[in-house]
């Protein structure tokens, strides 16, 4: 209860007082981030450290909360290779980890697109970095192409 009164009307007003807009991770976004990373290639495996068409590597996997296939635990051998390969866990582990770490990385006032990029390519803790000229035009190519912005649709749960 005293979160709720102390530290929640901080957040608010922190969240306020910086002037940030927020606009919602969509499915666009989510489409051109695989574009940049891989040209969305669905086919890729894991090599060099990063898997699938998002190139995730495993402290990635890790800190978006370890999401896994039916019937893989998180903790179970090969979980991380058997997600970050398949299109809709792959997608579910990028959802959760730009959104955990949604900041406005270029400075421009703004959490958008760009800054969930940049945080998915860069990583959550160096997202003010500069993302390499081929993943930029990459990206730029694709958003400049995109007319809608719709919010993710949650992933199906899987039946047990």
């Amino acid at each position: 209860m005293l979160f709720q009164y102390t530290v929640l009307p901080f957040l608010l007003l922190t969240n306020s007082a910086f002037g940030q807009s927020r606009e919602p991770f969509s499915e666009q976004c989510l489409s051109c981030i695989c574009e940049a990373s891989s040209g969305c290639n669905r086919t890729l495996g894991c090599e060099g450290g990063s898997c699938g068409p998002y190139k995730i590597t495993k402290p990635y996997w890790i800190d978006a909360n370890k999401p896994s296939i039916f019937p893989d635990s998180s903790s179970a051998k090969g979980a991380y290779e058997h997600c970050t390969t398949d299109p809709e866990c792959a997608a579910t582990a990028v959802k959760n980890y730009v959104v955990k770490f949604s900041q406005d990385c270029n400075n421009d006032g703004r959490i958008n697109c760009t800054d969930y990029a940049t945080i998915h390519h860069l990583g959550g803790y160096e997202c003010q970095g500069q993302a390499d000229l081929e993943f930029s035009r990459s990206l730029e190519m694709c958003l400049s192409r995109s007319r809608f912005d719709v919010p993710v649709r949650q992933p199906l749960q899987r039946r047990k």
